[in-house]
């Protein structure tokens, strides 16, 4: 063996023996009605004198459940309200990280390729595409959101009329659930069991979850306690592994914790993270600049659901953390983000965690300013107590409408329906607000 491939070889197992250590020091939860070990903050070193201000915070934002684990262990388990640690909550678009999880063990199993054309596991004409573009979307395409659907329309139809080709595949990002709805037939026609059973099969049993699958609307929709949602947190905390079973290829892991695709670095396998330079948000088509939650940890992915379902995993810190509730501020977005960086920004000062401090991220930090904005006959009224030097509406397709330096904006000019405002702060950093027109 030549020298090179000695040093590489002995670097692969220094990484194998040192990830195995890591992991080895993880504790996994026993079945769901044994008794959970837990840690306290003052082990972990965590200022517990600021913890009642996030308790208190989380209560006044709607939170029904509020789980983190170090290592396994629960270090806070709050419920607010009539919730308590056996009700279900949905996990909304959350469960989107869950049935990718899912895909990478049907994988795993020779029982599809993310490579594979839909059409193989569904009907000849699923879309309204011609036949050579609706054979170039694959089931990759479907777990990074570039299928190259038409965005306009209702966003959760699966009927074929629904789903039109505007772009090739791979060359645009749009957060769209059709496609991603659709995973459920390729994986009951790949593996002959629908998302339930596969998940109870293949997850559930294995690591002691509870949980399943509801078909609403046009949508499937997860249903879990606070505490198997933090049991999957820990599963990929542990990069696919319970105890000394492998669930999930921990090479998928690591596929689904990182960029899929360049137009929106910020979107793994149905999964968004945090660190990257820039983020295409949902409803969007737009880039903005920086992280996704400059607040918090730049190794953060999260799977994150409509009225603020979140699941955070942190690998630089062995933390998950689980929020469960009603929206905190807009139930219309589907993918709400406000919550998280405030969570980060009580979470930080207790854990002792300091955001990067590079330019890069610096600029792009949201500061705690109120902006409230109101559309009432044609104008668009901005109040904010942090001054801005202009401002951009785009509309629903990133096309940039009008830029505007003043807190009230005719927009008479615009049609009906829902657009993007950002706001260039004086300090640099940017604010993102959606309005509506009617």
């Amino acid at each position: 063996m030549k020298l090179p491939s000695i040093l590489a070889f002995i670097m692969t197992l220094f990484m194998l023996i040192q990830n195995n250590k890591i992991l080895a020091q993880y504790y996994y939860p026993p079945a769901a009605n044994a008794t959970w070990e837990k840690v306290t903050p003052q082990s972990l070193g965590w200022n517990v004198s600021l913890l009642d201000s996030l308790q208190n915070f989380l209560a006044s934002r709607n939170t029904k459940s509020f789980v983190i684990l170090n290592k396994g262990k629960i270090v806070l388990e709050w419920y607010f309200e009539d919730h308590s640690k056996d009700k279900l909550w949905y996990w909304a678009s959350a469960g989107k990280t869950l049935t990718a999880g899912l895909v990478g063990i049907a994988e795993s199993k020779n029982q599809l390729k993310l490579t594979d054309p839909t059409s193989k596991y569904l009907n000849k004409q699923w879309t309204s595409c011609n036949p050579i573009s609706e054979e170039k979307i694959t089931i990759w395409h479907q777990m990074t959101m570039t299928t190259g659907f038409d965005e306009k329309g209702n966003l959760g139809c699966t009927d074929a009329v629904c789903l039109k080709c505007i772009a090739e595949p791979g060359s645009r990002w749009f957060y769209h659930n059709a496609p991603y709805t659709l995973l459920d037939e390729v994986i009951l026609n790949a593996t002959k069991q629908n998302l339930t059973q596969y998940f109870r099969s293949e997850i559930g049993q294995k690591i002691g979850m509870d949980g399943i699958f509801i078909k609403s609307d046009e949508n499937n929709v997860f249903y879990s306690s606070a505490l198997s949602m933090a049991r999957y947190g820990h599963l990929l905390l542990s990069q696919g592994k319970w105890n000394s079973t492998q669930v999930i290829p921990a090479d998928f892991i690591k596929r689904l914790s990182n960029s899929s695709q360049a137009i929106n670095p910020s979107y793994g396998f149905l999964t968004w993270l945090n660190g990257k330079d820039k983020v295409t948000l949902p409803g969007s088509i737009i880039s903005f600049k920086g992280p996704i939650f400059p607040s918090a940890p730049q190794d953060l992915y999260a799977a994150l659901g409509k009225n603020d379902q979140k699941l955070h995993v942190v690998p630089s810190m062995d933390l998950v953390l689980v929020r469960m509730g009603n929206a905190a501020y807009d139930a219309n977005e589907n993918v709400p983000l406000a919550l998280d960086r405030e969570i980060w920004e009580y979470l930080g000062k207790i854990v002792g965690f300091k955001p990067s401090s590079t330019d890069e991220i610096q600029d792009n930090i949201l500061p705690n300013a109120v902006v409230n904005t109101l559309v009432t006959d044609n104008l668009l009224k901005i109040d904010t107590d942090f001054p801005f030097k202009m401002g951009t509406i785009f509309n629903k397709d990133g096309q940039k409408m009008m830029d505007f330096t003043d807190n009230t904006i005719d927009i008479s000019n615009l049609n009906n329906g829902f657009y993007m405002v950002t706001l260039r702060l004086n300090n640099g950093s940017f604010r993102h607000e959606k309005i509506f027109k009617l």
